[in-house]
């Protein structure tokens, strides 16, 4: 058993070789010496059964935690630097974007000599140089989280995410999720990894602990989150991922840089018209569709103010809850926290309930019940538009092969003329294209896992 420290700081040895660098252990002691203190002592907080205070478990956490942090934007730049202060050496990053110059505001890594390399290699480095003599290493991974396999996520111990879109959140929930170890009826611990996910939009921010199987997972509540109409100025400046980011870099970025001393006139057809043209253009470039000068004039209202003080509140609880998720020296969240910055330094906690029918951690299974005579395009569009499934472009095959498949394009048209027949109609042809009660199976690019759907006829 790990004995008790006799102070509130523990001394360690010189001498201690990380990478090739000499750390100096009695040193870390001294810096890190608040984290100790917690480390050190029992706590009427933590539980006693779990937590074990003492030098194995200050090891831990300097030695043997691997903490992996998705995104190195606002938000990631301050877990970054929460991190590293608290003790976590073996830390790593990844984030696909490039360093803009309106991003230097807030994301404090950043200088302006930074702007066009990747955040996750200049956001690395700068920890790595101020906090090197702490013996931490911060590793990056420059790229999109899909394009990992799950032998890369079971590396970490915990997983902290400060993304800026519902669909990548999902996914690494899903992921995560599909990673557990279910074979004996129950989760296998050692397979679970733990997701705290933390996002801001001006000054309301929300921090959330994730453990597979046995909290509330993101797709549980994902029908509590309205359609998005606000987009972060780093994502419509670095990586446009939709027609309304290229509209809102127009209004936001280009309009500014053309147009210094003009005020941008949201009644005016030429000023409209203006930003349609470079909204269509810039996502010409990007390979986006879907920018029209109707919805250009929808968007021209709608930026977030990105405010760094929420930025650090929020991270700060993230990087807490990792503490104690990591050594068990206090309670951990259960499971959610808002902060409400708009009425004042305000947060509350609740706890998000499971859903029983989740799809990622109920059971992944749909059961619906159709009208016979509506189409394969109103299944899809069912899917689709329902809050609780949030599908984007699913693909459905049965026993008997290939329901509908949205890609490859020549694939797809190849299945189009089902899209106006009736689930009837498909349920009765010869032969049948998928039998009523059976489970098909559905993709979709929000969803790492597939999907059992079984469909049931109205009576």
């Amino acid at each position: 058993p790990r004995s008790m420290g006799e102070s509130s700081d523990v001394v360690m040895a010189d001498g201690e070789c990380r990478d090739g660098h000499l750390v100096s252990k009695k040193s870390r002691s001294d810096k890190h010496w608040h984290i100790h203190r917690v480390l050190s002592r029992k706590s009427p907080f933590a539980d006693a059964d779990a937590f074990d205070p003492g030098q194995d478990t200050i090891d831990y956490l300097h030695d043997t935690a691997k903490v992996l942090v998705i995104g190195a934007g606002g938000l990631g730049c301050e877990i970054l630097k929460d991190l590293a202060m608290s003790g976590f050496a073996d830390i790593h990053i990844i984030d696909m974007d490039s360093i803009d110059v309106t991003n230097l505001n807030r994301q404090f890594l950043f200088r302006q000599g930074d702007v066009g390399k990747h955040k996750a290699d200049v956001a690395a480095a700068a920890v790595n140089r101020k906090c090197g003599h702490l013996g931490v290493k911060v590793t990056p991974h420059v790229g999109k989280i899909q394009d990992h396999p799950d032998s890369f996520y079971r590396k970490f111990n915990v997983i902290i995410a400060g993304l800026d879109n519902i669909a990548a959140r999902r996914w690494m929930n899903a992921t995560l999720h599909d990673m557990v170890d279910r074979t004996s009826g129950e989760p296998d611990p050692s397979t679970i990894i733990p997701l705290l996910d933390g996002g801001t939009e001006g000054l309301k921010g929300q921090a959330r602990v994730i453990v597979p199987f046995m909290t509330s997972c993101f797709d549980c509540s994902l029908d509590s989150f309205p359609p998005q109409v606000n987009f972060p100025l780093c994502t419509i400046a670095e990586t446009p991922r939709l027609p309304e980011h290229c509209i809102e870099y127009a209004m936001v970025v280009l309009w500014d840089k053309l147009f210094p001393d003009k005020k941008l006139d949201k009644d005016s057809p030429t000023d409209m018209k203006w930003l349609f043209e470079q909204a269509k253009e810039r996502a010409d470039a990007f390979g986006i569709q879907g920018v029209t000068y109707t919805l250009t004039m929808g968007v021209v209202k709608r930026i977030i103010p990105a405010i760094a003080a929420t930025n650090a509140l929020i991270s700060a609880a993230l990087v807490s809850e990792a503490i104690k998720i990591s050594t068990y020296c206090g309670p951990v969240l259960n499971n959610y926290l808002m902060y409400m910055g708009q009425t004042g330094v305000y947060t509350h906690t609740f706890e998000y309930e499971k859903k029983e029918h989740c799809m990622v951690c109920g059971g992944a299974r749909l059961a619906v019940k159709k009208d016979p005579s509506s189409t394969l395009q109103e299944l899809l569009d069912f899917l689709g538009s329902n809050p609780t499934y949030q599908l984007s472009r699913p693909s459905i095959s049965g026993t008997g092969g290939m329901v509908f498949i949205q890609n490859p394009k020549p694939l797809r048209q190849q299945h189009e003329y089902k899209l106006t027949m009736t689930l009837k109609e498909l349920a009765e042809a010869d032969p049948p294209v998928f039998t009523v009660g059976e489970e098909l199976t559905v993709t979709d690019p929000a969803l790492p896992t597939k999907l059992t759907l079984v469909i049931e006829f109205e009576t």
